[in-house]
């Protein structure tokens, strides 16, 4: 067999034979590779199973010490627990003992209280008996005094000649007529120095502030003449068919009135501003001479423009001269429109400046706000430049202004109580009201109506006719003073004072009218007898 297989290998090529043995070798090698990996497997498991027992035996090493550590510290906790336990309890022990005590003595107090008690119970039913024996006692006594009393009562009646009643009435108007008659004395004196004082404090400070200021006046009215060359003119004013005069009254609003009074063309409406456009647009095309509709419209708008320059510069001027500064743009441009508004015939920007020019004044002179007086001066009137445009009172159109443009609370308190319809809230709102009422009612300021006029001082008259007692009332000095004539029999002088303050408050509630109005009670008495 060896043979043969010496034979088969010398007849393999050598390529077959180192092929023959590469796998020889490999099976070999692959032989005493897990030879030596089980060798080293059995090694490392000898190492492992050595380790955990070793770390067994650590693991029960430190068992034992915790658990004698935690036998230590449990049996420390304990001793610590019960000598708390312990002190706690001596604590809790102690503050019982004390509350016992406490209670005790409470025990002893309110038992020296329970007979305290009961002795003063005996005295206070010993002390209610008595008071029932004296109060039986006074009853008894009452009713004696009554029944004489009443015996009393009749025989002061029989003697008076009068009931209680009417005895208690006539002495209760007896105090009463004194008190009135006291009262009235003092009130007299009191108010009479007042007066005096105020008076002569008001006449110097208000105749220096029209000492110091002065004003020029004029007095306009709702319709507007425009003079023209030529009768010539009417016609070509009035155009063909009324062309002409038709596209003005368009262009401006206005009403114009072309009648038989010669060279004078009257412009009527309300609204004082539309009034001026027109007159300036009049006044333009008269003298240029060329009249035709679209003309008059260029001269209209150019002449719209043109007073909206003024009206600016009106209001800057009147803010400038009063010393009014930081008013509102738009503001000033209605001030600026009351150039063209009148009351009463008095030209209303006028009298704004002149109402902030004497506010001003007396403001100085009673040591206050200047500044605010004269601020509150111009702008009282301020709602009168829209009067024509909104609904409202002049007022409260100017409040409204006023509080659209951040106006102080105080220049708005002088704008709505300038003529009284609410009350003024600082002093500066009182001279505004003040100002405005001299600005109006010294002479040659304003022109009034004659009915209206003569209305007002007959409804004067018939306001101080209605009081009892009252003989003959005349209303004298253009209706700033009534004079109410009394009879003397049925008016003494304590009623002659009181009737005066009647008067003049009904005719504050009745009656509209600037200024002040004074009421004079006039009572005489006369004894006339005949010599024979």
């Amino acid at each position: 067999m060896l043979q043969n297989a010496t034979f088969l290998l010398l007849a393999m090529s050598p390529v077959t034979v180192g092929i023959l043995g590469g796998v020889i070798g490999l099976i070999v090698g692959v032989g005493v590779f897990f030879a030596v990996t089980s060798i080293m497997r059995k090694n490392k498991i000898t190492s492992t199973e050595r380790l955990v027992k070793e770390m067994v035996s650590n693991a029960e090493n430190e068992c034992k010490a915790l658990k004698k550590e935690a036998i230590v510290e449990v049996r420390e906790q304990e001793i610590k627990l019960r000598n708390e336990l312990d002190r706690e309890t001596r604590e809790k022990r102690a503050e019982l003992q004390k509350m016992e005590q406490r209670l005790n003595q409470k025990d002893e107090i309110l038992n020296k209280k329970d007979a305290t008690l009961l002795k003063r119970t005996e005295e206070v039913e010993n002390l209610s008996k008595n008071l029932e024996k004296k109060q039986a006692e006074a009853d008894a006594l009452v009713k004696k005094l009554e029944t004489q009393h009443e015996i009393f009562v009749q025989e002061l009646e029989k003697v008076a000649q009068m009931t209680e009643e009417e005895a208690k009435k006539m002495i209760i108007e007896e105090v009463k007529d004194d008190a009135r008659r006291e009262a009235a004395g003092y009130v007299r004196n009191q108010e009479q120095q007042a007066k005096d004082e105020a008076d002569k404090k008001a006449k110097e400070i208000i105749s220096l502030a029209i000492q110091r200021c002065a004003v020029d006046q004029s007095n306009e009215l709702t319709v507007t003449s425009i003079s023209i060359p030529n009768d010539d003119m009417k016609a070509r004013l009035i155009g063909r068919e009324g062309r002409n005069i038709t596209a003005l009254e368009n262009a401006t609003g206005i009403r114009l009135i072309i009648d038989d009074t010669p060279e004078v063309v009257v412009a009527s409406g309300f609204d004082p501003v539309r009034r001026e456009v027109a007159r300036r647009a009049l006044e333009k095309l008269i003298a240029d001479g060329r009249i035709q509709p679209t003309r008059i419209e260029e001269t209209v708008e150019k002449v719209k423009k043109d007073l909206d320059n003024i009206i600016k510069e009106t209001g800057e001027s009147a803010t400038f001269e009063c010393g009014v500064y930081n008013v509102h743009p738009e503001l000033i441009k209605i001030l600026g429109k009351l150039k063209f508004r009148t009351s009463y015939g008095q030209n209303v920007l006028k009298h704004s400046t002149e109402v902030s020019r004497l506010a001003g004044l007396m403001a100085q002179e009673l040591g206050c706000d200047v500044e605010l007086a004269k601020r509150g001066g111009l702008l009282h009137d301020i709602g009168k430049a829209v009067d024509f445009e909104n609904e409202g009172t002049h007022i409260a159109l100017g409040v409204e202004l006023a509080k659209k443009y951040k106006e102080n609370k105080f220049v708005i308190n002088c704008i709505e109580s300038h003529h009284g319809d609410v009350e003024p809230r600082c002093i500066e709102a009182v001279l505004v009201q003040a100002a405005d009422a001299i600005s109006g009612v010294r002479p040659g300021a304003r022109k009034e109506i004659e009915s209206s006029y003569v209305k007002r001082l007959e409804q004067l008259e018939n306001i101080a006719n209605e009081f009892k007692g009252v003989e003959k009332s005349y209303a004298i000095q253009a209706g700033r003073e009534v004079r109410v004539i009394v009879r003397p029999e049925q008016i003494d002088d304590s009623q002659a004072l009181f009737l005066a303050k009647d008067i003049a408050r009904k005719i504050e509630e009745s009656m509209e009218y600037p200024g002040q109005i004074k009421v004079n009670v006039i009572r005489e008495s006369r004894s006339v007898e005949y010599a024979k």
